[in-house]
């Protein structure tokens, strides 16, 4: 029984909102019932030799299956120990950015927290001595800001690998299908191509209910945004976009927008947004606290707005919008089931 439309899969989310998003810079689902979790016991493996693949414009070759791994994010980690990686995982980071679901979570007890609020320290990460380092963007290894770089990694011994959606020139155009592209390399890498296929499968299937759910029914206006006090931004492109998308929305800001030619959000007007007169507002939130505060906003702010009006107004957690994380799939699911209630309700 699938019950992510109306079960998010953590609440408890401190957000990295880059600069022209917030003004004050933070640092950047249960898969349903049914969602398989590897076994965390070791796969028997008839090859472990090198995998070559590319990522983030760069040709990497890993030598072997990698016996020391990082998850630098929960959503990452997740993903990790779903393809049954558990007993080689060396750390995870940003513990307290995201709860694991609870399913895995029990798998994660003995993994040493190398982070909690932040990525690791350079010096905290090499520490581990990892093998294979994961990270859910390229901000991760950003030098400048103490952390390990993908050159040190490399010097170190390391393979770092970006999910998909958060290389550095994708994160404008990245789509949800990135995670697709994350899985099977994944499972190349830790030789749980069955277990990557499986989860594969299960998104694909949900992705697939929706679009079914919904076919034929007229598209609402919709808009995503984002609330900080009383600082409104839109998000016009990158995987956000594409969670719009597939949620059946028609969505009132896109990448053709010149607004979002350099950066998948702009700031806006409170007046731009009202002359839109959006059926639906979708907006991200870092935790209930933000959440009531977003709602609280957006009814003073626009009080004849329909989305308002209609009480159309439909949360997501903010960790579910990153790149590369199954989380994209419980945003489609949670917005669908706001835009479209006649069609889900009772599910």
């Amino acid at each position: 029984m699938h019950q992510r439309i109306t079960t998010p899969r953590s609440r408890a989310v401190r957000a990295r909102i880059p600069l022209a998003v917030s003004a004050s810079v933070l640092a950047l689902a249960l898969v349903g019932c049914g969602t398989a979790v590897a076994n965390d016991k070791p796969q028997a493996r008839t090859n472990t030799g090198p995998v070559s693949l590319e990522n983030c414009g760069r040709d990497l070759t890993v030598p072997s299956t990698p016996k020391a791994v990082v998850g630098l994010h929960p959503s990452q980690t997740e993903l990790l120990l779903r393809l049954g990686v558990a007993d080689r995982m060396v750390g995870q980071a940003q513990t307290t950015s995201l709860a694991l679901p609870g399913d895995v979570a029990k798998l994660a007890t003995e993994i040493p927290v190398i982070g909690e609020a932040s990525p690791p320290s350079r010096e905290d990460l090499l520490a581990v001595a990892p093998d294979f380092v994961y990270s859910p963007t390229t901000y991760e290894f950003t030098a400048e800001k103490g952390f390990a770089s993908i050159d040190q990694l490399t010097a170190a011994g390391a393979t770092a690998y970006v999910a998909t959606g958060g290389c550095f020139d994708r994160r404008m155009t990245g789509t949800v299908d990135d995670l697709f592209v994350d899985l099977q390399n994944l499972g190349r890498i830790f030789r749980a191509e069955d277990a990557a296929a499986r989860l594969t499968d299960r998104a694909k299937q949900d992705l697939a209910e929706v679009r079914r759910t919904i076919d034929g029914e007229p598209k609402p206006k919709a808009a995503q945004v984002y609330v900080d006090g009383t600082s409104l931004s839109a998000i016009g492109a990158g995987v956000e976009h594409d969670i719009m998308r597939l949620a059946g929305a028609e969505n009132l800001y896109g990448p053709k927008d010149p607004a979002f030619a350099d950066f998948f959000a702009a700031q806006i007007t409170p007046e731009a947004l009202a002359a839109k007169r959006p059926d639906a507002l979708v907006f991200a939130v870092t935790d209930d606290a933000h959440e009531r505060a977003t709602r609280e906003y957006l009814r003073k702010t626009f009080p004849d707005m329909p989305a308002v009006k209609n009480d159309r107004l439909i949360s997501i957690p903010f960790s579910d919008t990153f790149p590369g994380t199954l989380g994209n799939i419980d945003a489609v699911q949670r917005i669908a089931a706001g835009l479209y209630p006649q069609k889900f309700s009772g599910r």
